[in-house]
């Protein structure tokens, strides 16, 4: 029995560990997100996006990014908080999702870039329980970082499967 709880208590510890590293910071509102380094592409500024019909609220449309044409969500509208006029501060992470085996990029405008940290195991803690009926599936955990919160997203699931699947054709 205490051979099983040291196995247990090593795969908690490789998960925790699978989620330490470099990490873009960056703000919606008053929150700081954050995403892994690996995964981010490039980070430019807010350019004309070409408006696709049809698509949720949260889907701006689309851009070419070097002759690759690739979605844009705005991740304060996914999120369900209030839409802000954008600024000169309003950043497109181009970010590459994992869906299913193939890989995406997809834009995703955020109110603002902070900066690059690196969080440690110890920094990292696991998403509250908020209770039954919430669902926080996109969230790797929160990081403790000189006394703020901040929320880490795993990317691959901040859109659902049927989500990127409707982006798919456009992200191709």
């Amino acid at each position: 029995m205490g051979t099983m709880l040291v196995t247990a208590g090593a795969a908690a510890s490789q998960k925790i560990d699978r989620r330490a590293g470099k990490y873009l910071t960056f703000q919606l509102g008053n929150e700081e997100f954050a995403v892994q380094v690996l995964r981010v592409r490039e980070i430019m500024g807010i350019q004309e996006i070409t408006a696709v019909p049809h698509t949720p609220d949260y889907v701006k449309g689309v851009i070419n990014l070097r002759g690759k044409v690739i979605p844009v969500v705005d991740l304060r509208l996914k999120f369900e908080l209030p839409e802000m006029e954008y600024s000169q501060r309003t950043c497109i992470i181009v970010a590459q999702i994992d869906n299913h085996g193939s890989k995406l990029l997809i834009g995703i405008i955020v109110d603002c870039v902070a900066e690059v940290l690196t969080l440690q195991t110890t920094d990292i803690e696991d998403t509250p329980d908020f209770g039954s009926g919430v669902e926080t599936p996109y969230l790797l955990g929160m990081a403790k970082v000189k006394g703020k919160v901040k929320i880490l997203l795993d990317i691959d699931r901040v859109l659902t499967a049927q989500e990127v699947m409707s982006l798919g054709p456009i992200g191709a």
